[in-house]
């Protein structure tokens, strides 16, 4: 059944969550499974006759930021930790020190509110710790600073315990990182290559600064936004490109034990700077570039280069080694693939900011079938740019 309002006050309903089924169902799955395990804990170790002192209310609301939108700002470990500790502090000294209790519920959520700024831990449910700390009734207030610790503390952080563990285990990150870190892999001054065009995280600091409003979303989160949206624009204006159509498909690999002496040279005959790394049934599962060579053989500068690395080639004649042997010993692992259907604009990114060279590209069964370079990549780009350029000169003529 479809819910609509009256013509003219359709206005006031959101716009309809963008969010899976199956997102939903995980979301529910782990309030259900924190507030359960939260209960029963506190249950176990408070021992009490009265609810309020062993599972509160606000801890339902907590759940839905917690488990419902894992990124927010708001339902980090920080903001639930000191958001309910410093609201419960507030409220109780409130409950002692105002007799009146509406002027007490009121002068609770003020300075509560205010304490949250202050101390970067803003986390909605807290008012509600607040007010449960002044109206919670004769139990509460005799519970005097106890309340703090049991319920508050307890409940917080079993229920922390449980998202933590529930959001990982689902594919969700949490705690979710709310520092905007730019990519400085050259360790140099230089704005990473997709910022110089684009706008920057100083442009997003003052745009956030001039809007003046709390945002309920990371600023990693609304860059990777912007970033897919302008994504969507390129694929929309220029095409879609994927890399199935731009890879190097003759790829050459090595596997866990090819000997490091048998990698290097497959490297040198066919001129690449990487080897991707492939088990039995052709699953990528690292890859192995001449940095990793370099590094392992512990050469920094060009005196070293020649004696090291032939140590390092050179096979050990005996059984048992200390020394690196094989490739799946220096490869690096995990590595980041694309498949053969991704858009090649995506992994723009991925070379331009993070610095990757290579990325090997893999089937619907996961198999390696190819390889996009920083290369390939600029010649596709640029065949691009040339068609756009070649479909304007008419309209221009």
């Amino acid at each position: 059944m479809k819910f609509s309002l009256p013509l003219g006050l359709d206005v006031l309903l959101p716009a309809r969550a963008s969010v899976s089924q199956r997102e939903r169902l995980r979301a529910g799955a782990g309030a259900l499974l924190g507030i359960l395990a939260t209960g029963l804990a506190s249950a176990a170790l408070v021992d009490s006759p009265v609810t309020a002192l062993w599972l509160m209310a606000p801890m339902g609301a907590s759940a839905v930021l917690l488990f419902g939108v894992p990124a927010s700002p708001l339902a980090q470990p920080w903001s639930i930790v000191g958001g309910n500790l410093v609201a419960a502090l507030i409220g109780v000294c409130c409950a002692r020190w105002i007799g009146a209790p509406t002027l007490a519920a009121a002068a609770a959520i003020f300075f509560a509110i205010g304490a949250m700024f202050a101390l970067r831990c803003l986390h909605p449910p807290s008012g509600a710790v607040a007010l449960t700390a002044v109206l919670g009734g004769p139990e509460v207030r005799a519970a005097g600073f106890g309340f703090v610790l049991a319920p508050v503390a307890l409940n917080t952080v079993l229920l922390l315990v449980v998202a933590v563990l529930w959001n990982n285990a689902t594919g969700r990150r949490y705690p979710h990182g709310q520092q905007l870190e730019p990519a400085r892999p050259h360790r140099t001054a230089d704005a990473p290559p997709t910022e110089r065009l684009g706008f920057t995280p100083a442009d997003l600091a003052a745009a956030t600064r001039d809007y003046d409003q709390v945002l309920d979303v990371s600023a990693d989160d609304l860059v990777a936004l912007f970033h897919r949206t302008e994504m969507h624009a390129h694929r929309r204006r220029f095409g879609e490109t994927l890399c199935g159509q731009v890879m190097s498909r003759d790829v050459v690999s090595v596997e866990f034990g090819t000997e490091l002496a048998d990698a290097w040279e497959l490297m040198r005959v066919h001129a690449v700077h990487a080897l991707p790394v492939v088990n039995r049934a052709r699953h990528v599962i690292g890859i192995v570039t001449r940095a990793d060579f370099l590094k392992r053989a512990g050469v920094h500068d060009e005196a070293g280069i020649g004696t090291r690395l032939r140590a390092l080639l050179q096979r050990t004649p005996h059984t048992h080694s200390d020394k690196d042997e094989v490739v799946g010993q220096i490869m690096s692992a995990p590595v980041r693939t694309a498949t053969d259907i991704t858009p090649a604009v995506e992994l723009v990114p991925l070379m331009a900011d993070v610095g990757h060279h290579h990325v090997p590209i893999v089937d619907a069964q996961r198999r390696l079938v190819g390889m996009v370079t920083q290369a390939d990549l600029v010649a596709a780009l640029y065949e691009i740019c040339l068609g756009r350029l070649a479909e304007a000169r008419p309209a221009m003529s």
